[in-house]
């Protein structure tokens, strides 16, 4: 390229002191020519900003005054950040000096790409996958989400099985290549998912207005995961259930949507019962919460302009799945992505 696009890294960052001593400095490392590096904070208490400013003092902060979470917190950030591409980044993930280029010359390529991710695996397995994104995120009919490389609980090792880049349906949120017009046209997180699935909403609203989701396989970061919420958080159960209803409401049009919630209170409670014979009745009162919040706020329209209505709709969607992922894993035991049937994608 004979002109290097501005980039702007941006952190979000909640009392997150330990990874930002551990992974700063990997950060710092990135080249690219025309690059900014930010941190935002949401109002942290563990000294996050004093360590940053004594040991880093060319990291620009951008202070929140309270926790706004990921989509609140990132929503204010970006809005005092100049660039032409945003990456939204977690603390709490290792990269290489010449991650960016890789992917930035793929956006490049194609003025409808709004979105991608580089590979993502472990940082404590580094020859796996991560949950968070593995090699491009997608979804099925009943808006379950999945990855490339994992599949419910199930991740695979990297074994150079997916090195070709190209469309997928969502990128995650733990390394976030956007076009600053693509973000500022979407109006940017839906603040009313708090945190987790924020990023799918965003790249399905992306996709239904025409735009592109890109998966680079020529760059890859590694990441811990559970940073903020682990795994077993009951929290992150509430959140993950709720939002993957409000994102079926949000996306499809209220025939479609309606079939789908159905059945989704169908395939929760069988969920949720399966919380209970594993003894965990936190999670199983999470998935019980998420839908009684549901139930009382279906026909709320939001206070977030892009998620008061449906403004496009597109039925055939690249990275959508047609069919149950659940059926596929528990039933008919296809615990890979290349196990799947390529005749059932879009």
């Amino acid at each position: 390229m004979s002109q290097y696009p501005k980039v702007a890294i941006v952190i979000l960052n909640w009392n997150g002191i330990k990874h930002l001593q551990q992974f700063l400095p990997s950060v710092l490392s990135s080249v690219w020519p025309n690059l900014d590096i930010v941190v935002g904070d949401n109002a942290s208490t563990d000294g996050s900003v004093q360590f940053i400013r004594e040991n880093y003092p060319g990291i620009r902060i951008i202070q929140n005054d309270q926790n706004y979470g990921f989509t609140g917190g990132y929503n204010r950030v970006l809005a005092q950040v100049d660039a032409d591409y945003y990456i939204l980044l977690n603390s709490d993930v290792e990269v290489h000096p010449g991650w960016i280029d890789p992917v930035i010359s793929l956006m490049e390529s194609d003025p409808l790409i709004a979105v991608a991710a580089p590979k993502i695996k472990a940082y404590n397995q580094k020859g796996s996958f991560e949950h968070a994104g593995a090699a491009g995120g997608f979804i099925d009919s009943f808006g379950y989400p999945f990855c490339r490389g994992r599949i419910v609980n199930e991740i695979e090792p990297d074994h150079g099985q997916y090195e070709e880049s190209g469309e997928v349906f969502w990128a995650s949120g733990a390394s976030m290549f956007i076009k600053k017009k693509y973000w500022d046209e979407a109006e940017g997180f839906d603040e009313q998912f708090f945190a987790h699935m924020e990023e799918i909403d965003l790249c399905w609203r992306l996709k239904n207005s025409g735009y592109k989701v890109m998966y680079c396989a020529q760059s890859e970061i590694f990441h811990v995961g559970g940073g903020t919420l682990t795994t077993e958080n009951p929290f992150k159960t509430y959140l993950n259930f709720r939002n993957n209803l409000l994102l079926i409401k949000k996306n499809l049009p209220f025939w479609k949507g309606f079939i789908v919630i159905t059945a989704r209170f169908f395939l929760d409670f069988a969920a949720l019962l399966r919380f209970l014979t594993e003894g965990k009745r936190k999670d199983a009162g999470a998935v019980s919460k998420a839908h009684r919040y549901f139930v009382r706020h279906i026909f709320d329209s939001g206070d977030h302009a892009s998620s008061t209505h449906l403004k496009k709709y597109n039925s055939k969607l690249t990275g959508m799945y047609h069919g149950s992922i659940m059926w596929a894993f528990f039933v008919r035991k296809l615990h890979k992505f290349t196990d799947l049937d390529r005749r059932r994608f879009y």
